[in-house]
């Protein structure tokens, strides 16, 4: 019975599936014209669609209109407008066209409606489609308006067929207060004052594209404008961050210079713009010509100087192309937008700053798939899933990146692209799926790619290698026994080995095509390494019974990030034997900065490791991890560093430590800042009070930190405005250490205002999780308070705690 169950409710997703990809109707124009209550969060919308019936004539349509009060539906005429009959659920909206409409035949309709995204039941946040952000101005960050479109939620403010394999033009008219700027997608066609104080401006979008890509912001930026080519490159920053635009995005001009020569066609657009915003609920967003992008993207220039290889401009920029200009047919599959952008990431990363970054970044979307051992049951297309929001993982993001990566690989620079070329070109302002990927590739490498296709795009998992060596001086060979481990199917793999001798290197190209394959290989004399995957692109997991001797010849002398990363983590489960301490001194040398911070973090896996180190190689990495600490080019390096020092309490470093807190750098001032308080507390006080004007981030939570563990009084002002005013990212990272200061602090008044502050972001935040986490802080705060004999500050904290358990 259970199979049969089973069976059934796969039946029925199927074929729920199957539904939403029917295309009975096409969107040709949608026109919108709407304004705002900011009181109330709605938007009262006016809208005209053009429709076609797509492949059958039709007398009815029905579209998507999720939480509306819908005012009226009329058919437009040459006359006028012609009520017509139609039905409303809440979700979709029925409506009766009065006769059969051929495909030939296009008609308007008109829709009078009120959004209401507030009133929405049911839905996640980032679910809403529309958000009103501070409308009321009772915080303390702008007043702002803006939309999120994936993947289903356009239809939250205005009625559409909210379907990724629909396309149409748009014009976009909004109604604002006259101080505020606007942007969506397109050209802004016209601006109008209005004599109530408001402003209506019109944006037009002449190129097709899906309703989910459909934009609107509305707030206090200011526009920065760069070009290429003569077309406008626009960003739109709150004011306090308008002048560092350039420093901010100011890599869109060179990256788009950049995909468009690599794919050879010119950004399709007219204008392309990036826009920051509050609260946002997503990373990005690739809206067609305005990408949309938290506020994380901003910062100062200190802010700005510890992020290194930032990604996020190039991976929405690759959607231009990849989602906007082709956008994928249905969310099954969606790999034909996220895993390209995620391909864009490692494409600028090798153009930009060289292959040790791309290879590290290569190799942390790898570990972010590895991971969540729930992703090996998930094909890329996958047309399983009852929710588009189950299709937003890291199989369709990183393992997908990266299988397109390894695609680029076997076939080659010059193929790939031309294959992607072709596949833009073929299918532009269009639909498509991995078959016209296959097709495309197909055609430009003259190779049947359906293996490669049915293996990464329409199957599950990864492989499992367990690779053996073994040499025979009689024979004078070397032997390599390759297992694949993994449940199910088993891959097929092209194979690059490099075998390194004395005299130099030599590769092999090879296929893995059995559970167990063996490779024999004629020399001289025992290779120094015979290294397996040696272009370190194959996605897979493996067991690699390399001799420590091999990995280091591997670490000095193969050329790629990943060749160091493996030797540095074999070296890292091998901590006595002095080949191993060889590799983890050479690391916190090397050239690249991941490989310095990652041998760090191999020192100091526990706190213990640092101060029980072996005396050999205490000798060798201590004064290595002092110099960094003290001068490194990297300023993530140099704080992890401070870190690793500070676990010593070593007075000896206090001169770096104390040097550091001038640093440009707020990551290595609040490292340093950390590590003088483990030595001198009263110091560190004294240091944190100078550090108070200029501490964001990760600044102000270890100023927090100080004040929290060794502050008394005086500090309450710092701990508490800071806590009070600033952003939900800055109450993430303070609450904590907020928290620990209300519970030891002396006064009872103040700790019973510290509670009372608790709960109130506690209730405030509940539905980003914060309740459960306050409460228990709340319930230590309880604690101490009863410790302390302050009865008084007990019992708040416990009606704080029930106060916040009845609003979850």
């Amino acid at each position: 019975m259970k199979k049969i169950l089973l069976a059934l409710c796969l039946t029925i997703t199927a074929l729920q599936t199957i539904a939403r990809q029917v295309k009975n109707h096409s969107l040709v124009h949608t026109k919108l014209d709407v304004s705002f209550d900011y009181k109330k969060c709605y938007l009262y919308g006016r809208e005209w669609v053009k429709l076609r019936s797509y492949a059958y004539a039709a007398d009815s349509v029905r579209l998507d209109a999720k939480g509306m009060i819908i005012r009226e539906v009329s058919l437009v005429t040459g006359k006028g407008k012609q009520a017509l009959h139609y039905s409303y659920d809440g979700t979709v909206l029925a409506i009766s066209l009065g006769k059969p409409y051929s495909p030939a035949d296009a008609y308007t309709l008109y829709i009078d409606y009120t959004a209401r995204p507030n009133e929405l039941k049911g839905r996640r946040r980032e679910e809403k489609g529309l958000y009103f952000i501070n409308p009321d101005s009772s915080e303390d960050k702008p007043v702002q308006i803006w939309t999120e479109g994936e993947p289903e939620n356009a239809s939250v403010w205005f009625p559409t067929i909210d379907n990724p394999n629909q396309r149409t033009t748009s014009e976009i008219s909004m109604t604002v207060p006259a101080k505020y700027t606007t942007l969506s997608n397109g050209y802004l066609a016209a601006q109008r004052n209005n004599p109530n104080g408001t402003r209506t401006d019109t944006w037009k979008m002449d190129k097709p594209h899906a309703p989910y890509l459909f934009m609107m912001a509305v707030g206090d930026f200011r526009i920065y404008k760069d070009y290429w080519h003569g077309k406008e490159i626009s960003y739109y920053l709150e004011p306090d961050y308008a002048p560092y635009a350039r420093d901010i995005f100011g890599q869109t001009p060179e990256s788009v210079d950049f995909f468009s020569r690599l794919l050879g066609i010119d950004f399709p657009w007219n204008k392309y713009a990036q826009i920051v915003v509050r609260d946002y609920v997503s990373g990005a967003m690739e809206n067609t010509t305005a990408t949309m992008t938290g506020e994380a993207a901003q910062g100062t220039t200190r802010q700005l100087a510890d992020r290194y290889y930032d990604t996020g401009i190039q991976h929405e920029l690759f959607h231009q192309w990849f989602g906007d200009y082709v956008t994928a047919k249905n969310w099954a599959n969606l790999c034909m937008n996220e895993s390209f952008a995620d391909l864009g990431e490692l494409l600028w990363l090798e153009y930009k700053y060289g292959a040790d970054a791309a290879g590290e970044h290569w190799y942390q979307g790898l570990k972010g798939y590895l991971d969540d051992t729930a992703n090996a049951a998930k094909p890329l297309v996958n047309y399983a899933i009852e929710h588009p929001r189950e299709i937003f993982n890291a199989v369709t993001y990183q393992k997908g990146g990266r299988i397109l990566y390894m695609l680029r690989n076997y076939l080659g620079n010059d193929v790939f692209y031309k294959g992607l070329h072709l596949y833009l070109v073929q299918n532009a302002y269009k639909n498509a799926e991995a078959a016209q990927l296959r097709l495309a590739m197909e055609e430009a490498s003259g190779i049947d790619l359906h293996w490669f296709f049915n293996q990464w795009f329409f199957g599950a998992g990864h492989p499992v290698l367990d690779i053996r060596y073994e040499w025979d001086a009689a024979s004078r060979t070397a032997t390599v026994f390759i297992d694949q481990l993994q449940p199910g199917h088993t891959f097929r793999l092209p194979l690059a080995v490099d075998i390194y001798a004395a005299d130099g290197k030599q590769r092999k190209q090879l296929w893995l095509y059995n559970r167990k394959d063996t490779f024999h290989f004629k020399a001289n004399q025992e290779p120094l390494l015979v290294n397996v995957d040696a272009d370190k692109v194959l996605v897979l997991r493996k067991q690699d019974h390399k001799t420590m001797q091999a990995f280091a010849h591997q670490f000095f002398h193969a050329p790629l990030f990943m060749d160091r990363c493996e030797a540095l983590e074999a070296a890292a489960a091998a901590p006595g034997n002095d080949t191993a301490q060889q590799i983890i001194t050479a690391a916190l040398k090397d050239r690249f900065p991941g490989i310095r911070k990652k041998a760090l973090a191999i020192l100091t896996q526990k706190q213990e490791d640092i101060r029980n180190m072996d005396q050999a190689l205490q000798r060798r990495v201590m004064p290595l991890i002092a110099g960094i600490a003290a001068s490194d080019s990297n300023t993530l390096v140099q704080a992890k560093a401070i870190t690793t020092l500070a676990v010593l309490k070593d007075s000896a470093y206090l001169p770096v430590f104390v040097k550091a807190l001038s640093s440009i750098s707020y990551q290595v001032q609040a490292a340093a800042l950390t590590a003088i308080a483990q030595i001198n507390p009263p110091m560190a006080i004294q240091y944190a009070k100078s550090l108070e004007k200029d501490s964001p981030g990760v600044l102000s939570k270890a100023i927090a930190g100080v004040y929290s563990s060794f502050g008394d009084e005086s500090q309450w002002p710092f701990m508490y405005n800071r806590l009070l005013n600033g952003s939900l990212r800055d109450k993430a990272q303070l609450t904590q250490s907020f928290a620990v200061f209300v519970g030891r602090i002396p006064d009872p008044a103040l700790a019973q205002q510290g509670i009372e502050l608790m709960r109130q972001i506690a209730i405030r935040y509940k539905q980003k999780g914060a309740g459960t986490f306050i409460s228990g802080l709340l319930v230590k705060v309880k604690e101490q308070r009863t410790v302390a004999h302050d009865e008084a500050s007990a019992a708040a904290a416990e009606n704080a705690i029930q106060a916040i358990a009845a609003a979850l």
